[in-house]
Order: C-alpha cells, then sequence, then structure tokens
C-alpha cells in the first residue's frame, strides 16, 4: 500500500474489475435510476453472513440490490487502486485502510456520524479541515491483557477484571511472577510485536508516545524514553521471550502452549481461542493502567462509499445510512461478533463460550474507559491518508529489536522511529 507484459496483465486484471463491479461511473443526471449497488469487503465466510443479512433486509425494504463481493485480503487495497485508476470503483468498500489515491472520489458521510440518532461514538472518527468524513469504522478493535486462567487458579493467584479495578504493570508482573514460579511456566508474558501494541503499553504508562504537534513533528520526553527502556527490559528471556520482537517469534503460539503466564494482543483474539484453545482456560484480565487507563483502539474496517456518479453516490451514501441505524447496525455487530462504534446498543453475542462472552464485555468496559489517546493514531493516519500522506513500511519494530538485543539506545530508538514518521506524514 514495466515490462509490457506487465502492463497487460494489469490491463486485463482492470478490466474485469470493471465487469465485476458493475458500477462504472455513469451519468451523473439525476435521472438515473439506481437499482443495484456494488459491495466490496474482505472478511471471513462467518463475519460475511452479517452483511449479507444486511444486504438482504435493504433490498426488500428498498428494491435496490446490494451485490456482496468478498475479496482476499491481501489484494483489496490492490484491486481499489487499480479502479480508481480504471474509473470502476464500486459503491461500496469496507477497506482496511484509506488510500490517498481514491480519497478524492469518496461520498461525504458526516451527516450520518452528525445524526444523534446514530450514536456513532464521535471521539473515533476522523474529518478533514472542511469538515468531510471520508469513512465510518464497520466495527472498533482494541488492544488488551489475556491470562492462562488454569495457571492462575493452580498457583492460587487472582486477576482483576474490571477495568475500574485494573493492576499497575509491576503489580500484574509480581503476580505473573508468582503464577510462574508456583507452576513451572516458562515466561510471565508475551507481546505481539506490533506497532500498535507497543502504543497501547507507552499509553498506559502514562506518556504522549507517537503524537504529532502541529508543525508536524513528533515530540519526545524522557518519560517516554523511560517508559521504552522499561518495554524493552521485559524482553529478557524470561518475563518475556526476545525471539518475539527480535526474530518473529509467534506469540500467539507461545500463549497457546500453555508455557506463558500472560499475552498482550487483542479483542479478535476471543473468537480464536475460544475455538482453538482445548488444553487449558483462558480468560480476558484488566489492563494494566500505570497510570493512565488506555489501549489502542483501531479500526476493524472503514466503510466508504464512492461518488460514481450523483445518483450512484446517493445511492451509496442511503446504503450506508441504514447500515448505521442502531437496530440494523445492532444485528451486524451481534452477527459477526463485532466491538461497536455506536453506544448504547444493547447486544448478546452469540458465543458459546462464556470467556470469549466475557472477553468481548470487558472490552468494551475497557473502551468506554480508555483515555481518548487510544484512538489518536487511528484518527490520525486517516487524516494522513485525507492529505495525501503514506507512511509506509512502519520501522517501529525493527529498531524496538535493536534496542532489545542492546544494538541502541531507548533514545536512538525513538530518534529514528520519530524520523522516520516526520518524513513521511510530517
Amino acid at each position: 500500500m514495466k515490462s509490457s507484459k506487465r502492463m497487460l496483465a494489469l490491463a486485463g486484471g482492470i478490466a474485469a474489475l470493471a465487469l465485476l463491479s458493475g458500477c462504472a461511473s455513469g451519468s451523473s443526471g439525476s435521472s438515473e435510476k439506481v437499482d443495484n449497488l456494488t459491495f466490496w469487503l474482505s472478511t471471513s465466510t462467518a463475519q460475511e453472513k452479517g452483511y449479507q443479512d444486511l444486504a438482504t433486509a435493504y433490498e426488500k425494504k428498498t428494491g435496490v440490490t446490494v451485490k456482496i463481493v468478498n475479496l482476499p485480503y491481501d489484494g483489496l487495497q490492490t484491486k481499489l487502486r487499480e479502479s480508481a485508476q480504471a474509473n470502476s470503483l464500486p459503491d461500496v468498500v469496507r477497506a482496511a485502510g484509506i488510500d490517498p489515491i481514491w480519497t478524492g472520489k469518496t461520498v461525504d458521510l458526516s451527516s450520518i456520524v452528525d445524526d444523534d440518532a446514530n450514536k456513532i461514538d464521535k471521539d473515533i472518527i476522523a474529518k478533514d479541515d472542511d469538515g468531510k468524513v471520508t469513512s465510518i469504522p464497520s466495527d472498533v478493535t482494541a488492544a488488551g491483557l489475556f491470562v492462562n486462567k488454569s495457571l492462575f487458579d493452580k498457583a492460587g493467584v487472582s486477576y482483576p477484571t474490571d477495568p475500574a479495578k485494573a493492576w499497575t504493570w509491576d503489580e500484574f508482573l509480581q503476580a505473573a511472577d508468582q503464577v510462574k514460579a508456583k507452576t513451572g511456566a516458562k515466561y510471565d508474558l508475551t507481546f505481539d510485536s506490533s506497532p500498535s501494541r507497543l502504543r497501547a503499553y507507552m499509553f498506559t504508562k502514562g506518556t504522549d508516545f507517537m503524537q504529532q504537534a502541529k508543525d508536524g513533528s513528533f515530540p519526545t520526553d524522557a518519560k517516554t524514553v523511560t517508559a521504552l527502556q522499561d518495554f524493552a527490559d521485559m524482553n529478557d528471556d524470561s518475563t518475556m521471550p526476545k525471539s518475539v520482537w527480535t526474530s518473529g517469534q509467534d506469540p500467539n503460539a507461545l500463549f497457546k502452549s500453555g508455557q506463558v503466564v500472560a499475552y498482550f494482543s487483542g479483542v479478535w483474539q476471543s473468537s480464536d481461542f475460544a475455538s482453538n484453545i482445548t488444553d487449558f482456560e483462558w480468560a480476558s484480565a484488566a489492563t494494566p493502567a500505570d497510570p493512565t487507563h488506555a489501549t489502542e483502539i483501531n479500526y476493524g474496517g472503514n466503510i466508504v462509499g464512492f461518488q460514481n456518479s450523483d445518483a450512484r453516490g446517493a445511492a451509496a451514501k442511503k446504503f450506508i445510512d441504514y447500515m448505521y441505524d442502531p437496530t440494523n447496525y445492532a444485528k451486524l455487530v451481534t452477527t459477526n461478533g463485532f466491538l461497536p462504534v455506536e453506544t448504547g446498543l444493547d447486544i448478546t453475542y452469540p458465543f458459546e463460550s462464556q470467556a470469549a462472552k466475557d472477553s468481548f464485555a470487558l472490552y468494551q468496559k475497557e473502551i468506554d474507559a480508555a483515555d481518548p489517546i487510544s484512538s489518536s493514531y487511528a484518527k490520525e493516519s486517516a487524516k494522513w491518508a485525507v492529505e495525501g500522506k503514506e507512511l509506509g513500511t512502519d520501522p517501529t519494530t525493527a529498531e524496538v529489536g535493536k534496542l532489545i538485543n542492546g544494538q541502541q539506545s531507548a533514545k536512538k530508538t525513538l530518534e529514528t522511529i520519530t524520523k522516520y514518521y516526520e518524513d513521511h506524514v510530517g
């Protein structure tokens, strides 16, 4: 996110996409009748069902057919780029991210966001300088802590499951050390090697990690340096395995092995654990607040409408408005197991696993209690895309790996990361 043969292949792919979308730019006149829409997404078969149910209900209500095209995740962004260049975009898409190449072709969704009846959490919505809303999150994700409940129970050690009673990182590590000593576990914790999960940790430590100033810079301070060093120090092959951040070992597999007391990841793991962990009991625990109660709130997907013509743009917006009607949206998030972007919904997830039900309930509480800094990166990255800025490959994981290996200081690590960001989106 050259050769003549490659150009021919690309042209063929774009032509195929034009046929697939069935929604190339047409007449912009008001007389154009829109009786069908195309909706591109990339998701599991299980989560596609929620959108199919929504499309079926919409057709029954309006007579407009919504054709859902479920594309491979790795190819969706590329196909959108090619389609933008070929002027053959779909009417609606659930995109992984916002792309500068097509932001100018989008429908303004601000009236849907600003409609108080929809109860969309405005704190997670990115608007451009003119107030335009390019996309609305389909759902949100959040980072958080999972524990091996069987190990905690065996050791007779408790853990908080209410954000209001959150422990500090030191309190968590003391508890994890007790569990490890009494049960023979190998590590206290494993931690996704992800910039997103690192941001969550740094936010809980009360820092302003990677917050962009008005002049485009990313200032840092001694508090941030200390917090990053604290994180690196945990990667000592006792508290945490160095191999996850330095050589790409899979933290999910480590946790599932039963050798690890706890795992810092995100809500999406709940369904996986409910289906695939059978050798021990797991649970979600409150994220340490040290002193800030925070997480990293990201968008599960971005719902976008395209202005393929005046009539088609208006039709796409009507469908999106229907999607975010609280009654319809509640059905969607319940079917798909989403954390909602709307507040005040009555949702009962159809999970058979009580651990998964409890996990989703805790994550919702975590989001409700989280400091606003938790959604800062998601909003800023959306704004960068609207402004035509592209970040490229985030260097955070590689640079923190060097810090953990003792190849550079925490201060140097931050300088390298912030310079990269300033060069690309400053």
